[in-house]
């Protein structure tokens, strides 16, 4: 890991962008910190950082405030990193799709969202090495939000994770409802009732296939982007019972 910038936010915060073999990423650590601080991975959707910035660095802030340090990494073919062509066709047989106002098929969010778990869950726990040799974080280790099936897979195979955040918000292959059923960490998981890209059916059932002692569910009215602000309080208070 290598630190190519840094900055005092006018709450205190720390924040450094990095680079992890080519991977881009940026660490958020507390202004006043006296020991090692719990972790929260930011999950994000493959719009790039620099578009998702302003989400990324609120979310840091009120981690923050709550004594976490969080980090998040740029997706593969997103923002700067080097072009993918295969999930470039991916995105656009979806909005194709979703413009003509027909079904999803199964082939199309395989296609979407298989390839891209498989390339991103072992850049994130690239990541977490990195981000847990440095002697300002001390786990335990938290994921918060993101595409959901590369929380899922992160939730089953990682075991620093102690605890998911997850928004069902994204399209879920019917394969990744399997590794669900091996999820075993307590869960939080908002879903946007009306969500208007998300099959609220497919989401409930998803919550159903998680085999986590602890688990809830977080529903509230409105579209995709329509969380409310309380929903944020919610995960907030989810994570420090569980990494404090």
């Amino acid at each position: 890991m290598r630190f190519t910038s840094e900055q005092r936010l006018d709450d205190g915060v720390l924040e450094r962008e990095f680079t992890l073999r080519e991977i881009p990423g940026i660490l958020w650590t507390p202004a006043s910190a006296s020991a090692p601080v719990p972790l929260i991975l930011l999950g994000h959707p493959p719009l790039g950082l620099h578009k998702m910035y302003p989400r990324l660095v609120a979310r840091a802030r009120h981690s923050a405030a709550d004594g976490f340090a969080t980090a998040t990494i740029e997706l593969p073919g997103s923002g700067d990193r080097p072009r993918w062509p295969a999930a470039e066709q991916a995105r656009a047989d979806l909005r194709r799709t979703m413009d003509a106002g027909e079904p999803v098929s199964d082939e199309i969010v395989d296609a979407l969202v298989l390839p891209l778990v498989e390339k991103a869950v072992p850049e994130w726990q690239a990541a977490l090495d990195a981000l847990l040799s440095l002697p300002e974080i001390g786990g335990p280790v938290g994921y918060s939000g993101g595409v959901t099936s590369i929380g899922i897979r992160l939730a089953a195979v990682e075991p620093r994770i102690v605890a998911a955040g997850l928004f069902a918000g994204s399209f879920v292959p019917r394969a990744m409802f399997e590794e669900a059923r091996q999820v075993t960490v307590p869960l939080h998981v908002l879903l946007q009732w009306d969500d208007e890209g998300n099959d609220r059916q497919a989401a409930l059932d998803l919550f159903d296939a998680f085999s986590s002692k602890e688990k809830s569910l977080h529903a509230n009215m409105g579209g995709h982007t329509g969380v409310p602000h309380f929903a944020g309080d919610a995960a907030a208070q989810f994570f420090t019972r569980h990494l404090k």
